[in-house]
C-alpha cells in the first residue's frame, strides 16, 4: 500500500476532530465529506465558516498531495473563498482539483455542495516544498 492509499479515509488530528472523511484523493483530485454536528454550529445554529474552510483546505491539500504520491509535497500560501449559502444539518461535499501544477506553485479550486445546491466555492495558491 503507498502513501496515497493509506491517506484515503483519514485526516489530520484537526480533521478528525471536525470529522472530515477522505473519500477519494488521486490524480489531482479530492472528494471529501463532512457532517454536520452539534460542535460544528456557529452561534446562529449554522455551520461555522471556519469549519467549511478547513474541509476546503484539506480538500485542496489532498488534490495536490496525489501528485505527490500522498506525501504531503505542498503547503497552502493563500486561499480565497466565497461563501454563498448557509448549512443547518446533513452532510455536505467538497470536491478540489487542480488547475496548474508548476514546479513551484499550484493553483487549486473547489466546490462544496448540498445536494445539487452549491454551499461555497473557493481558489487557492499552493507552494511545492
Amino acid at each position: 500500500m503507498n502513501v496515497q492509499e493509506e491517506a484515503i479515509g483519514k485526516s489530520s488530528a484537526f480533521g478528525r476532530l471536525l470529522g472530515l472523511e477522505i473519500i477519494k484523493a488521486e490524480k489531482g483530485e479530492a472528494l471529501l465529506r463532512l457532517s454536520m454536528h452539534d460542535g460544528l454550529r456557529n452561534l446562529h445554529g449554522k455551520l461555522h465558516g471556519g469549519a467549511l474552510f478547513s474541509l476546503i483546505d484539506t480538500a485542496m491539500g489532498q488534490a495536490s498531495h496525489s501528485l505527490f504520491d500522498g506525501a504531503p509535497g505542498s503547503v497552502t500560501l493563500e486561499c480565497k473563498i466565497n461563501y454563498i449559502r448557509p448549512v443547518s444539518d446533513g452532510d455536505i461535499l467538497c470536491r478540489a482539483w487542480v488547475v496548474h501544477a508548476g514546479r513551484r506553485t499550484q493553483v487549486i479550486e473547489a466546490e462544496v455542495h448540498q445536494g445539487e445546491k452549491l454551499v461555497a466555492k473557493a481558489q487557492s495558491t499552493f507552494a511545492c516544498l
